[in-house]
């Protein structure tokens, strides 16, 4: 390598180092700002479940309605046009994003919807999150779409019969797929889904421990049907004894008030298929 080749590369080299140094360091003036008054609120949303927000002072008032929104306003007036009033940090699971919050006395000017562009999106990798939802919700509508292979497991009740389909194993997560067929004409209004781990055999000598456990996903949001119905919940991976058992429990709105409820066994649980390649290529 000559030397003009040989000051080309270390030119190149750096120009990417000092861009890397720059885009690692940040001012507020480089941040995405938002104008925000007190008689506006301000929701912003992010395209997958906020983990964690940071509003660097008290001036600003902030709430998350639903996993991916949150909420922010001014607490009072007061203050000049263009003062800075806070830097927010939006964690989610795989990026995150940061914006300084500008006041304004102009109300139409007050930014009242937005959405965090990809642009504004800086790659993170989250240490408490083991699976995103995006990937979850994919590999649980691979299991919703593949053929039933547990054939042992089931109960009935209220002329309806409810199955288990598959449970499989992917990273920390059990993903668990049944269904419930309705034998009678009429509509089930869905009330709640739950999930708990309970004694098997309950006395009247005897205090029964009952564990909720909250689905880190639910595939199927539906709250009605008719004949059929399947889902695929995803429930963290747990160990339980042999007096324990898995429940999903499935209740009707009132008045009605049918349930229906599924016991796996530790066992079933133990024989839980891993997710192997050919399920999760794209279609």
């Amino acid at each position: 390598m000559n030397l003009k080749s040989t000051m080309k590369m270390f030119l190149l080299t750096a120009v990417v180092f000092i861009g890397h140094k720059a885009s690692a360091q940040r001012t507020y003036e480089e941040m995405e700002h938002l104008t925000v008054n007190e008689q506006v609120t301000t929701v912003i949303t992010a395209s997958e479940p906020i983990r964690f927000v940071d509003i660097s002072t008290d001036k600003i008032a902030g709430d998350q309605p639903i996993d991916n929104i949150i909420r922010l306003k001014p607490k009072e007036t007061g203050h000049e046009d263009g003062e800075i009033l806070a830097i927010v940090t939006i964690v989610t699971e795989r990026y995150r994003a940061q914006y300084a919050l500008l006041y304004t006395t102009r109300m139409h000017e007050a930014v009242t919807d937005k959405e965090i562009q990809l642009q504004e999106r800086e790659a993170f990798n989250n240490p408490s999150v083991s699976m995103s939802l995006a990937d979850m919700t994919r590999y649980a509508r691979r299991i919703w779409n593949s053929p039933a292979r547990i054939r042992n497991v089931a109960s009935k009740e209220h002329r309806m019969v409810m199955r288990l389909n598959n449970i499989y194993s992917a990273g920390d997560y059990f993903f668990i797929d049944y269904s419930i067929e309705n034998k009678t004409n009429i509509r089930f209004d869905i009330d709640e889904i739950r999930v708990k781990l309970a004694d098997k055999k309950v006395t009247k000598a005897t205090n029964s421990q009952v564990i909720e456990l909250k689905p880190a996903l639910v595939l199927e949001t539906g709250k009605t049907f008719s004949r059929g119905y399947r889902n695929v919940i995803a429930i963290k991976k747990l160990t339980f004894p042999n007096d324990k058992v898995l429940t999903i429990e499935m209740t009707e709105k009132q008045i009605s008030g049918r349930n229906i409820s599924l016991n796996i066994d530790y066992e079933d649980v133990l024989s839980a298929d891993s997710f192997n390649s050919n399920l999760l290529e794209e279609e």
